[in-house]
């Protein structure tokens, strides 16, 4: 056990043998977190996904260091379709414990795998799509983009039940209920799949019991092989019943068309003449209010294709800031500190969640000593063989990251270069800066007499 105050190894002891702080609080919480980690090991092993995330989640309140909690926790999102939720837990885990960590290999293996990765990125973008369709009321195309989505990647579990949902909207039933089995499979107790399968179960009861009472007034039976269907009551009339019955039935038939068909057929022919000429005059108005009808869609379509790109473009940035996190991350571990810098310095955090936003922070601190020092001695080689042209941009990032770098060293190398290259008057701000702040050193004395060569 490594203890919280000095970080050295103190074995098992309620006190640390090096720095004498009382270890048995953490101890307590170390154990508790490995009693929910054991939790949400045996409920991963039922498949018991949700359940098993929430315990682990329980578990890193405790201790955060729990690196096989957290391990198995970017496990349990990969198999749910969440791949940027496992990676961010991933790359924390291996932050936290660089050595033989089997996190370090799940990165690995997805980022050496760009097919992979390819897909992530398309499986993101259409899962948004969906999403944009399903609030524009457009079912129809938010069905047929998670149908993609699960064609790349059939493990995501919140795409299924979006699915099921749409077609629990739509009244598809059995569709609704295959994919929540679909989702039920991936995640055996997830409560939004079992309260979206108990709506799809009531609704199809209600449906069986309709369908039953509207056949409670017949009945059947089989002769040969014809079902013959009849209504239940059923009374035989006589014959001269019969006959009264159709006596009646063409009297009426006269009538009908005596008083009512007969009158209306010449009533008709009048009406349709007014109508078409009507219809002529509605046809000339109707063909204008169309042509502007057609205007109007065509500009909202415009307006609707600009809002989808710029959608599109946020998701688009919001993934190469991810791919820039993992790549910061990959230079890192094989301690290329400069390229692990510029990939940080691309990333906009406000596309991150807050566990990626915790893993660019760590990352961030980890390197940015390293980093200055690295651009220090890139630049200041460079200035030391006369390449000034080299040194003043490098010299020009580490002013802007920290002018009081090395005691005001960069400022002033910086000057040195813009002077060196002919560029006094360029050289003259940083000069001032030295003068102003480091009063009484070399650098200071020098930055003066270069000053006072530049105004006479």
């Amino acid at each position: 056990m490594i203890c919280y105050k000095c970080g050295q190894d103190a074995g098992w002891n309620d006190k640390c043998p090096v720095c004498g702080a009382d270890l048995s609080l953490f101890k307590r919480a170390i154990r508790i977190s490995n009693s929910y980690y054991n939790d949400g090991l045996q409920k991963a092993q039922v498949r018991n996904l949700s359940g098993a995330i929430i315990s682990l989640r329980q578990s890193l309140k405790f201790y955060k260091y729990n690196i096989q909690a957290r391990n198995l926790l970017g496990l349990i999102y990969y198999e749910m379709g969440e791949m940027v939720d496992a990676l961010s837990e991933w790359v924390i885990s291996a932050n936290y414990q660089p050595d033989d960590n089997l996190a370090k290999k799940y990165i690995d293996q997805i980022h050496n795998n760009r097919n992979q990765l390819e897909t992530i990125n398309q499986t993101i973008k259409k899962y948004n799509q969906a999403l944009t369709y399903c609030k524009q009321d457009s079912k129809d195309l938010a069905v047929i983009q998670l149908r993609k989505v699960l064609s790349l990647n059939p493990k995501l579990v919140k795409g299924h039940q979006l699915l099921a949902l749409l077609y629990l909207e739509e009244g598809h039933l059995d569709k609704a209920k295959k994919a929540l089995r679909d989702a039920g499979k991936i995640d055996t107790d997830n409560t939004t799949t079992l309260r979206y399968l108990k709506e799809v179960n009531r609704r199809l009861k209600e449906k069986g019991t309709e369908r039953k009472k509207k056949n409670d007034d017949l009945i059947s039976y089989q002769s040969g092989n014809e079902t013959i269907i009849m209504p239940k009551r059923f009374r035989e009339s006589s014959m001269w019943a019969n006959i009264l019955y159709i006596i009646i039935g063409l009297v009426v038939g006269v009538a009908v068309t005596c008083f009512l068909v007969v009158p209306g057929i010449k009533s008709q022919s009048k009406t349709d003449a007014k109508k078409q000429l009507l219809s002529a005059n509605d046809t000339i108005s109707t063909n204008g209010q169309t042509i502007s009808g057609l205007n109007d869609q065509i500009e909202k379509l415009k307006k609707e294709l600009e809002d989808e790109k710029k959608k599109n473009d946020g998701v688009s940035d919001q993934i190469s800031t991810y791919e820039a996190l993992l790549n910061a991350y990959v230079y890192y571990t094989t301690n290329d500190v400069i390229k692990a810098g510029e990939a940080l310095e691309n990333i906009n955090t406000s596309y991150l969640s807050d566990s990626a936003k915790q893993t660019y922070d760590t990352l961030n601190g980890s390197i940015a000593d390293s980093y200055k020092e690295a651009l220090y001695s890139q630049a200041y080689s460079s200035y030391s063989s006369g390449d000034y042209q080299s040194a003043i941009p490098t010299f020009q990032k580490l002013v802007g990251m920290d002018e009081a770098y090395r005691d005001g060293s960069v400022a002033y190398y910086l000057a040195q270069s813009f002077r060196k290259s002919g560029d006094l008057a360029s050289a003259k701000p940083y000069y001032q800066y030295v003068v102003d702040n480091y009063a009484g050193t070399e650098k200071a004395r020098t930055s003066k007499n270069y000053l006072a060569q530049e105004q006479q």
